[in-house]
């Protein structure tokens, strides 16, 4: 007896089934639970709404005031949780005249940057130390690759803004400054690994918040 047309038959039935299918749509995250490698944990199914599938927060531009004069709103999985496993997010950047996002990382995920109003000045530093920058207008787009270093400054006279897309709904931020100069680190390891002198990280440690 041939049994492959009831595999088949069995197998188009099962993985067409609403249950199963529910299943591989999507992983709203429950900020509820705690945050691994793989992401938050799913929400049941009931009790998933679209509001979950909807971020309202990117149409009001940010605080710019404080000491860089940029402020980022993200629409990440803690606050977009219907990206949650989607493999994408977005955020929003603000930069007042003079505001700079200083040197920082995402771990996570590469960037794409769209500006949409003004100019900026944004660029990365590749792993071999190659410098790539330029200054972008409306309707550019400049891609961070995953991991490296980049900034972003405000190029013109007027405020700035640009939406930052992400492969990630978790993409990570580290900003070089504050990792040097925003923590306890003592200030005699830091002279010597950025061959600064103490006035130099002291003053730094004392813009940044850091101690020791």
């Amino acid at each position: 007896m041939n049994l492959f047309p009831i595999f088949i038959i069995y197998f188009l039935l099962f993985f067409s089934s609403p249950s199963y299918a529910s299943v591989l749509d999507f992983c709203v995250a429950d900020p509820t639970l705690p945050d691994g490698p793989a992401g938050y944990s799913c929400k049941k199914p009931a009790t998933v709404t679209v509001n979950d599938f909807v971020f309202s927060g990117l149409g009001v531009a940010g605080n710019t005031s404080n000491l860089i004069k940029a402020a980022v709103t993200p629409a990440f999985a803690p606050q977009f949780p219907g990206v949650n496993g989607l493999g994408v997010s977005i955020a929003r950047l603000d930069l007042a005249v003079g505001g700079v996002v200083p040197m920082h990382t995402h771990p996570g995920g590469s960037e794409v940057l769209l500006v949409v109003q003004g100019s900026i000045c944004a660029g990365f530093i590749s792993s071999a130390n190659t410098v790539y920058f330029k200054s972008l207008n409306k309707g550019d787009i400049m891609v961070f690759p995953q991991g490296l270093l980049h900034f972003q400054v405000n190029a013109g006279g007027f405020p700035a803004l640009a939406f930052a897309s992400f492969s990630s709904p978790t993409p990570g931020l580290q900003i070089l400054d504050y990792a040097l100069f925003g923590n306890n680190l003592p200030s005699m390891l830091i002279e010597k690994v950025t061959f600064l002198d103490d006035a130099q990280v002291k003053k730094l440690k004392g813009v940044l918040g850091g101690t020791g």
